[in-house]
């Protein structure tokens, strides 16, 4: 069950990278009534981000964890954080199975240099979802155990461009029409310690005709995560999501309403 007390509202904050759709589909479906939640922060990996635009306009405070910035600063030696274990987290990850020792080292510490930053940020809107709306960064066990610490359900919620677990990446639309397939589709699900591979949320699919090209394809997907976004995120601020085991997978159950 949502950890999220009777008679108030769910606190989230939204990470994006780009124009912030996604976060635009959030704030209309607050807007309306349809979403009962707080937007209480908008963050991005870039000053650029469109989003933050949207952010600053509906009145939402934001910032800029420039992962970059911080990548930059890791190759002039500045050191992963003090809290940070390079053998427990490479332990629990699976980004990069099989990977070389001093790449691991290398991707997992620059990460937690912009982590712990994108944490701090964090810390003090005291959220209770962390939604990530189009944010182009995966997340390494350091930042996933440090946001999520003392509860029991996830709390880091991610949509992808595919029909999971088909097409995890940066490309899932691409991967989709490339592929050649007749049905295409956008997932909401948790963050996990891997790429695209945490419980199912929702999903929700979409015919891709002979004649449409890979701007069709994302103009028909795009309509369905605006749609189903916000769904999702109302079904945890209604306690009605559950995570348990199902033959060895960790699936999202949904429970009845009331």
């Amino acid at each position: 069950m949502s950890r999220i007390k009777e008679n108030s509202k769910m606190k989230i904050g939204v990470l994006v990278s780009g124009g912030g759709s996604n976060l635009q589909a959030i704030m209309d479906a607050v807007s309306v009534g349809v979403l009962d939640v707080e937007i209480v922060c908008v963050g991005a990996d870039n000053s650029g981000a469109g989003g933050l635009n949207r952010a600053e306009k509906a009145g939402i405070p934001t910032f800029v964890t420039d992962y970059s910035a911080h990548f930059a600063r890791w190759k002039e030696g500045v050191p992963a954080p003090d809290d940070f274990s390079l053998e427990a987290v490479a332990d629990r990850q699976s980004l990069m199975k099989g990977a070389a020792p001093a790449a691991l080292k290398g991707f997992l510490e620059k990460r937690a240099i912009a982590e712990a930053d994108l944490l701090a940020q964090l810390a003090p809107y005291k959220l209770d979802l962390l939604v990530l709306a189009g944010f182009m960064r995966v997340f390494t066990p350091y930042f996933i155990d440090g946001f999520t610490t003392g509860s029991d359900l996830p709390r880091i919620m991610n949509i992808h461009p595919a029909l999971l677990p088909a097409f995890p990446g940066t490309d899932g639309y691409g991967d989709t029409f490339r592929y050649g397939c007749k049905v295409g589709g956008c997932t909401v699900h948790f963050v996990d310690y891997g790429e695209d591979s945490g419980p199912i949320i929702g999903q929700s699919s979409f015919p891709i005709l002979p004649g449409d090209d890979l701007d069709a394809v994302k103009e028909k997907g795009l309509a369905e995560e605006w749609r189903l976004f916000p769904e999702c995120i109302r079904l945890y601020a209604e306690g009605r999501l559950k995570v348990v085991e199902h033959q060895g997978t960790r699936v999202v159950e949904i429970l009845p309403a009331g």
